[in-house]
């Protein structure tokens, strides 16, 4: 019975959420397979997500990026973080190595952890990331301070794990400023890997040997509005917003949002949110994607998993700017293609005063869901790999 190991990012909900329809169209394809998954992802949330069991070992396979919000990066913060992760970088890759031998794994998947992958090639297991991402594109374009150098052969060779002799790769290094060293050292690991499954929409990834295009990914819900209207008592020409900020810590406040006229705003239980108009998910019947799938519009961030269900579930999208994250002109593009959707300032957000745009997505005519064919696709590739 093949050992699949899979490492899922805690940086957001996005990628369990990319994550999750994988695992469960490989386990419809080979239901023995055992799973174990390495997450910093609430439990509870990976459950409610991934239809198959599996054994759970905490992770910290990647850092992501250190936050301030939802939407905010700490750049300096994120750069000594990643500076600790990097300052003994081969112990730190033989110890991911010995742990991955310890579990027997027979092919090592992160999303889109890279320390993974660097054990898994030091152990000589078959490795792939699959993600939208990658930490590289994001590390480089916040914390290098040139991110135009060109990712060479030679530094990669010398950063890389396969790399020949430490001494060699310190004397090539000693020219580097750190953080382009550690720029490099997450570019080998991604360019050694046996593939990257890269899930659309997402970064291009030019420099990367070994990018498998994959169709969009999502886990769709069921649209269950009959049955929230009842449970809400709610007429038929109210609507639902649902507020989500896609699993990043910080919350919006909803208390001063000003009262709109036949809307209520489904909101997390942990926000603690007091407003008249206000509903908390907890109270409700239905898991987060039915959720989605039976509201009237989604209010959120620039988000995989949140741009990508809405649109495969036919829901409005109603997103506050943030134009310096790498992914979001790839995201807003493939939105504004697809879906149904408005970009409105962070202040506009803050404040709620967005009745007229909300208003406006709510009642237009809504698009064809998108079908996701990315998940079966993904779950083709690893299948044939394992039964190798």
């Amino acid at each position: 019975m093949p050992h699949l190991v899979v490492s899922i990012s805690g940086h957001g909900f996005g990628h369990a959420a990319q994550t999750a329809p994988v695992l469960n169209a490989l386990h419809q394809m080979m239901p023995q397979l055992r799973l174990t998954v390495r997450s910093t992802v609430p439990l509870a949330h990976l459950r409610s997500r991934i239809k198959t069991p599996f054994e759970h070992l905490p992770s910290e396979g990647d850092i992501g990026m250190v936050m301030s919000s939802a939407v905010d990066i700490l750049v300096e913060d994120s750069r000594a973080a990643y500076r600790a992760f990097h300052a003994d970088w081969e112990s730190r890759v033989a110890e991911e190595a010995r742990l991955l031998r310890d579990l027997g794994a027979d092919m090592v998947l992160p999303n889109a952890g890279y320390l993974p992958l660097a054990g898994a090639q030091r152990a000589g297991i078959p490795n792939a990331a699959l993600c939208s991402l990658n930490w590289f594109d994001i590390y480089r374009h916040y914390c290098v301070s040139d991110t135009r150098y060109p990712v060479r052969a030679e530094i990669v060779e010398a950063c890389g794990i396969h790399a020949s002799t430490s001494s060699a790769r310190t004397d090539f290094i000693s020219g580097q400023t750190i953080d382009e060293t550690i720029a490099a050292q997450i570019h080998a690991c991604y360019a050694n890997a046996d593939a990257f499954l890269r899930i659309a929409p997402g970064l291009a990834m030019e420099h990367l040997p070994n990018v498998v295009p994959v169709a969009p990914v999502a886990g769709i819900g069921n649209n269950r509005r009959d049955e929230l209207d009842r449970h809400l008592k709610l007429s038929k020409e109210e609507k639902l917003a649902l507020v989500s900020l896609g699993g990043i810590a910080g919350r919006l406040p909803i208390e001063h949002w000003p009262h709109i006229d036949g809307v209520r705003w489904l909101v997390q239980q942990d926000w603690q949110v007091e407003h008249p108009d206000a509903v908390t998910i907890g109270s409700l019947p239905l898991n987060f994607s039915d959720l989605l799938a039976s509201s009237d519009a989604l209010i959120c961030k620039p988000g995989y998993g949140s741009f990508v269900e809405a649109a495969c579930s036919g829901t409005p999208v109603l997103y506050a700017s943030r134009a310096d994250w790498p992914e979001t002109p790839a995201l807003a593009g493939w939105l504004q293609q697809h879906g149904l959707c408005r970009e409105i300032s962070r202040d506009v957000l803050e404040q709620g005063n967005f009745a007229g745009v909300l208003q406006e997505i709510c009642n237009a005519p809504r698009p064809k869901p998108v079908i996701s064919k990315g998940a079966r696709q993904a779950a083709d590739w690893i299948a044939e790999r394992l039964q190798r």
